[in-house]
């Protein structure tokens, strides 16, 4: 009774809320108006693979001049996306130039601060390259503090007691924003070319989030500068650009043709680098292993962190979760061990945990209210919900964009918002418009591991299965009933977890599957938006552990490459893992090592990355103040890879016994670990009986019901992806 005041009353409370607070639009004032058309432009031929396509000689004439724009339209990634949200202003720059006088993009302002006399629009978000200069300082208030301040400066008389100067130059390249900056002397304040501090070794920076397009981005040159600070102080030159941070763009053919291009006006200014080694979290670490396999000449080595393989295949079982989700939410009402959360990660995989704490743990019990049910309040927490609340509904529904008002309701209204649209130069379209999407769960038996470890039991495996349905095709989707009395930072969802656009059982009939069309998963593959493991760079990979946080960036990811670079190469000997606590960053020893592996490897062009990797540089585990827990050959073996050694359990090395490996729930459905299946091969459910694919469990009293739900057969992992083409 007290729980459902509480609820009632936390209801009251939101509506109140809504009513006195509307949504405010801090952006209306700047919105996109008109969707202009793009233009032809250059788009690579993409066959066999992308990584075997000469690229095209650059036809802009670099460096770019200070005081002039940058190239507007890519070199070889095809016609320019729209709509398209400038956010110069964003990142401290001010307004773009004004391109046309037709409406299209965000307005242009004589007066941006009394926003009055609109003297045309920008488009495409163009700026003039320029140069800014920076200083760390010691506020005289706080020197013994020691508090470092990063200030700006036109001249020395601008910096007190001044420690370090830099300088950084911004402009437009492919419409994103790019960032060149390293440390100078005095004597070099105003200087454009000068770099007598530079140690002929340049880092690409990179970024994560997830991104669906449509926006340039933000990038601040100050950020750029502290986040590798110590590098920058030690004498390398750092790039970046805001079209290689995966919040804006996960197009990789476009963050390529980027990178490529800011690292070419970069040695037209200065000359050729010793060597660019690529750093970056998440997606950032992502885009490094892609641009590492699909082109040369942009990176030497990486150091991807927090990294996954690529995006495409994390949302073959990212997009279960919310299936999962609603599944325990709403279909299973009246099975309460979905209640304990240790039990969902029978079925997920991913680590979940009872009493954690959710931050829209209110969302549940409205709800469920409004779907006629008891209310409850959840007593625990998972990663598909701490790390992945409301990303299937912002990258797979095109109906629901973004949350802040970037754009009018007429272009929301005529644009198709998720990742897939991002992906409109390489897949095709439907014939509702909608480009196609990857993601497909017809066959996948969910809990099968659990089942035949009899962790769950058959009239369990059957309803799951029968319920769980699939997400429904894209030209059915509505957006989700979402309100933010408060901002896109605290929306409050009235639907939850995508329940309206899931498919559903029907007078008793199986909740449908979704089917993908094979030209989709062909083409993410021969586009290079897939990780298939063509890769010979250094590589050390690094991440802090995070699963005990219920964070989205899984150790699982890390030993998903491990593997496909092993089925690629024969071996992985060119990839190293560190995972440290959260306590200590172990990057700039990684930056340490990567430098004597890369200038080894000039040294000796003949050798392989593995061959002239340091000997000192093994896979590690550190603890939170840095010291070893454990290092070398198999300190991370564990059921990752023990099909891989023929065995149905390895051994755990030393560092998977420090820090747990968790899996994901197209593994715990009894798919490889490698993770890049989208269609798998399917078998009747009699032969699979036959081949023993449930062990010893018996099937005969739910025989009829399996044999409905799975009408079209079940996974054959062993077969493989039906969608990879053979000659790659």
């Amino acid at each position: 009774m007290q729980k459902k005041k509480l609820i009632l009353s936390t209801f009251a409370l939101v509506a109140v809320l809504v009513w006195l607070y509307p949504s405010e639009q801090p952006y209306k004032f700047r919105q996109v108006k008109r969707l202009a058309i793009a233009e032809e432009n250059y788009l690579l031929p993409i066959s066999p693979h992308i990584s075997q396509v000469i690229r095209p000689k650059e036809i802009f004439d670099f460096p770019i001049k200070l005081g002039a724009v940058g190239p507007s339209n890519s070199l070889y990634s095809g016609p320019k996306q729209y709509p398209f949200y400038c956010m110069t202003i964003d990142s401290h720059i001010g307004q773009p130039l004004v391109d046309n006088q037709e409406g299209y993009g965000v307005p242009i302002y004589e007066n941006l601060v009394t926003r009055n006399d609109i003297i045309g629009y920008s488009k495409d978000c163009l700026f003039e390259s320029h140069l800014q200069f920076y200083y760390l300082n010691l506020d005289d208030n706080l020197v013994k503090l020691a508090v470092e301040q990063f200030s700006q400066l036109t001249t020395l008389r601008d910096a007190k007691h001044p420690l370090q100067l830099f300088r950084a130059e911004q402009g437009s390249i492919n419409r994103f924003i790019y960032t060149i900056a390293m440390a100078i002397t005095p004597e070099e304040l105003g200087t454009r070319m000068a770099s007598s501090l530079w140690n002929k070794k340049l880092i690409y920076q990179f970024n994560g989030g997830s991104g669906i397009g449509f926006r340039q981005g933000r990038q601040k040159a100050a950020r750029t500068i502290t986040r590798r600070l110590i590098e920058v102080q030690k004498g390398y030159a750092i790039i970046s650009s805001s079209g290689n941070r995966t919040s804006y763009t996960y197009n990789m053919l476009l963050a390529e043709d980027t990178a490529r291009r800011v690292k070419l006006h970069f040695v037209s200014l200065f000359g050729e680098p010793l060597y660019t080694v690529g750093i970056g979290g998440s997606g950032g670490g992502l885009a490094q292993y892609l641009i590492g396999q699909n082109s040369h000449g942009i990176l030497d080595g990486l150091i991807p962190q927090y990294s996954y393989p690529d995006m495409v295949s994390q949302t073959i079982y990212t997009l279960d979760c919310d299936l999962f989700n609603n599944y325990f939410t709403f279909r299973a009402k009246d099975n309460n061990r979905w209640q304990q959360w240790d039990q969902r990660q029978l079925l997920e995989g991913m680590n979940s945990l009872q009493d954690y704490p959710q931050k829209i743990a209110f969302l549940q019990p409205v709800a469920q209210l409004m779907a006629g049910m008891v209310p409850s309040f959840p007593q625990g927490n998972s990663e598909c919900i701490n790390g992945y609340f409301g990303l299937s509904t912002f990258i797979h529904n095109p109906r629901q964009g973004f949350l802040r008002h970037f754009y009018s309701d007429d272009v929301v209204e005529n644009t198709n918002w998720n990742y897939w649209e991002d992906m409109a130069w390489l897949f095709k379209r439907d014939q509702h418009g909608l480009v196609e999407s990857t993601w497909d769960n017809d066959g996948v038996q969910y809990g099968l591991h659990a089942l035949k470890q009899k962790q769950i039991t058959l009239a369990e495996f059957v309803h799951i299965n029968k319920n769980i349905g699939s997400w429904k095709e894209q030209y059915q989707m509505k957006a989700e009933k979402i309100i933010t009395p408060f901002g896109r930072k605290m929306p409050f969802w009235v639907s939850l977890w995508g329940s309206e656009n899931i498919t559903e059982v029907i007078d008793n009939k199986v909740a449908p599957r979704r089917s993908a069309p094979l030209h989709a998963i062909e083409m993410a593959y021969r586009g290079g938006q897939v990780f298939i493991g063509k890769l010979e760079l250094p590589i050390i990979d690094v991440r802090h552990y995070l699963e005990e946080k219920l964070d989205m960036h899984h150790m699982s990811a890390s030993f998903s490459t491990r593997i496909r670079l092993q089925q690629a190469n024969g071996h992985f000997n060119n990839q190293i893992i560190w995972v440290a606590k959260r306590d200590f960053d172990p990057t700039d020893q990684a930056f340490d090592l990567m430098d004597l592996w890369l200038l080894k490897r000039n040294q000796f062009p003949e050798l392989s990355a593995a061959q002239s990797k340091p000997v000192q540089l093994q896979d590690t585990c550190f603890d939170d103040k840095g010291q070893v827990l454990a290092q070398g050959q198999g300190v991370w073996n564990g059921n990752w890879n023990a099909v891989a050694n023929g065995l149905k359990v390895l051994k755990r090395g030393a560092c998977a016994k420090h820090y747990a490996i968790f899996s994901n729930s197209r593994i715990q459905a009894e798919g490889p670990w490698q993770g890049s299946i989208f269609k798998c091969h399917k078998i009747p459910l009699a032969l699979a009986i036959k081949q023993g694919m449930y062990g010893d469990i018996k099937l005969a009293e739910q025989l009829t019901a399996l044999q409905d739900i799975f009408s079209h057969g079940v996974c054959d992992y062993a077969q493989g992806d039906v969608g990879r083409p053979k000659d790659i």
